[in-house]
């Protein structure tokens, strides 16, 4: 179980980074290029998961980066980051609550992902 702990935690510090980089590009497209928060939560996450999965591979789960492991996750967590942007824009909701809300997601169901399906069966 400290195994999963110290994932857990090492996966949290890497997702404090990805989630400023994250918010700030989302704020940059929704604000100043006037994107919809669909659109613009799904380029942030874009951006931000290629930064995450390399540092993830790396220090979480020291595994060998993948191909498909990393269109896996995009592809997975790039839905997520739509579909919340997709319903912040139906509901009118505040853009800091859009991307709250997929930070708080994405820790949760991003680590799930990344340790049970993408790097299953590396060392964490």
């Amino acid at each position: 179980m400290n195994v999963f702990r110290s994932a857990f935690f090492t996966y949290s510090l890497v997702g404090l980074a990805n989630t400023l980089l994250h918010w700030q590009i989302f704020f940059v497209l929704r604000v100043g290029v006037g994107l919809d928060q669909s659109i613009s939560n799904l380029a942030a996450f874009c951006v931000a998961a290629s930064f995450s999965y390399y540092l993830n591979a790396l220090y979480t789960f020291e595994a060998k980066h993948s191909v498909t492991g990393y269109m896996v996750f995009l592809c997975a967590m790039g839905a997520l980051s739509y579909a919340v942007g997709y319903l912040g824009d139906r509901w009118r909701l505040h853009g800091l609550l859009t991307v709250a809300v997929f930070s708080l997601l994405s820790l949760v169901l991003g680590f799930l992902l990344s340790r049970f399906v993408v790097f299953r069966g590396h060392r964490s």
